[in-house]
């Protein structure tokens, strides 16, 4: 495996925090809101994206799992639930990057059981055309192409999340991806 490029500039990348955190902060006015972080791959996009919203808000964390290997079960395991509750709250999800769907939208059913007041979905990276369920996403940072990414939060077996930039990864022989 090996990077084979910078797809996405970390210049850009700070850009699309603040379109977004813009766009946040305008459909928010007058609202607390509460960011819910996707880890661990969403962390570094949260830390940036939060800095750029200027409504009150908070931040809680989830840690869930669908994966055995590098193959989703399609089974949603929750790893590390949220600490506070979310009922009557507004609630964004921040998630790296979506593909499928699948997980996301398992995910979703298990907040909107928890009564929010609203509930929206904010993306750095969407890739539409893998998608497998369909899924409304209210902040896409930006669309890209079918390309194994990492770098920004983004990893391949716990690597390159420190990368600033997103760069695509050219993986040889059999190695079995499923993002």
């Amino acid at each position: 495996m090996k990077i084979t490029g910078v797809m996405i500039p970390k210049e850009e990348i700070r850009e699309i925090c603040q379109r977004l955190g813009k766009e946040i902060t305008q459909d928010y006015q007058g609202k607390e809101i509460v960011l819910i972080c996707v880890l661990k791959g969403a962390t570094v996009f949260l830390a940036d994206l939060m800095r750029e919203i200027d409504v009150p808000c908070e931040i809680d964390f989830m840690s869930v799992s669908s994966y055995t290997g590098t193959k989703s079960s399609g089974d949603v395991k929750i790893i590390k639930d949220l600490d506070d509750t979310i009922e009557n709250r507004h609630v964004i999800l921040v998630e790296d990057i979506i593909d499928s769907g699948l997980t996301l939208s398992h995910l979703l059913d298990i907040l909107l059981r928890r009564n929010p007041a609203s509930l929206k979905i904010c993306t750095c990276f969407d890739k539409p055309e893998r998608r497998k369920t369909e899924v409304k996403v209210d902040y896409i940072g930006r669309q890209i192409p079918d390309e194994f990414i990492v770098g920004y939060g983004l990893d391949y077996n716990g690597r390159y999340r420190n990368l600033p930039d997103i760069c695509t990864l050219e993986i040889s022989g059999q190695e079995d991806i499923d993002e």
